[in-house]
């Protein structure tokens, strides 16, 4: 793993391949870290492009802040702002899943001199995610985020009694071998508290940042299977990109697209940076 650091903390990065093609830039989700697109990474190198995936906020050992307040979506898209700016290569073409999207809607929007093209994976735009709250079953799926929020508790309980955390994981649709790597990369390495940190942190962010509008050429890709995100959401994420727009919705994939469709994400991935 390399590293990079940026306002005082220290970031490990997976970084890989030529940028003949140019760079593309991968953001993961909760509760994992860049190994989570360990699948795809190979599909995009081979294609001619760079990839750079960092083990975000909260997840790098040497990025792991315990103030919940530094965790809100502004400083999330502010470190990979820093990692960008020193790739020096340019505007490059960026990808997100589940928490790691979110984060990747919020740069596009408020730096698209930094971004070619974007890829939001599962998570759809910030505020079409907050409207499907309240127009469809959304609500009831996204109990968890009320269940993170007390200090202390939850990182207790899913440390220390493992079993309810593998359950929680495997409603998901996560298999065995990626609950173990939670397991191994988040909870054994201490990185569980700063990954919960960025749940607490939600309600942070002013809402005219939530609802700033994406002018790069964007794909959304759903899976229809996932228990965590409701289609409403992925449906109205349209009304917050300006530039060319594409839904695709992968009808066999739940939530876990980057490891269990890996082969069809990369094909969409470089369909988008083709398509620019």
């Amino acid at each position: 793993m390399d590293q990079y650091s940026y306002m005082g903390l220290t970031f490990d990065v997976a970084d890989a391949g030529e940028p003949r093609e140019g760079t593309i830039v991968l953001l993961h989700g909760f509760p994992q870290t860049s190994y989570s697109w360990r699948k795809v990474t190979p599909i995009l190198n081979a294609a001619g492009y760079r990839t750079v995936a960092p083990d975000q906020r909260g997840y790098s050992p040497g990025a792991r802040p315990a103030a919940r307040t530094v965790y809100r979506s502004s400083e999330l898209i502010d470190d990979v702002v820093g990692l960008i700016t020193r790739l020096d290569s340019g505007p490059v073409h960026l990808v997100g899943h589940d928490w790691g999207a979110a984060v990747a809607w919020g740069l596009a929007g408020s730096r698209p001199d930094l971004v070619r093209t974007l890829t939001s994976v599962s998570v759809p735009h910030p505020a079409a995610f907050i409207k499907s709250l309240f127009s469809s079953d959304q609500l009831l799926k996204s109990w968890y985020m009320a269940a993170f929020q007390p200090p202390l508790l939850p990182d207790l309980l899913l440390s220390r009694v493992p079993i309810v955390l593998d359950q929680m994981l495997r409603r998901s649709g996560m298999d065995s071998e990626q609950i173990a790597d939670v397991h191994r990369l988040v909870v054994d390495t201490g990185a569980l508290g700063g990954a919960l940190n960025w749940y607490r942190a939600m309600g942070m962010t002013s809402p005219p940042n939530l609802a700033r509008r994406v002018a790069v050429p964007t794909t959304h890709v759903w899976g229809a299977k996932d228990t965590a995100l409701s289609r409403r959401g992925a449906e109205l994420a349209e009304g917050y990109a300006v530039a060319d727009y594409r839904l695709e919705v992968l009808p066999n994939s739940g939530h876990w697209i980057p490891e269990h469709d890996a082969e069809r994400l990369g094909q969409l991935i470089l369909d988008r940076v083709h398509g620019n």
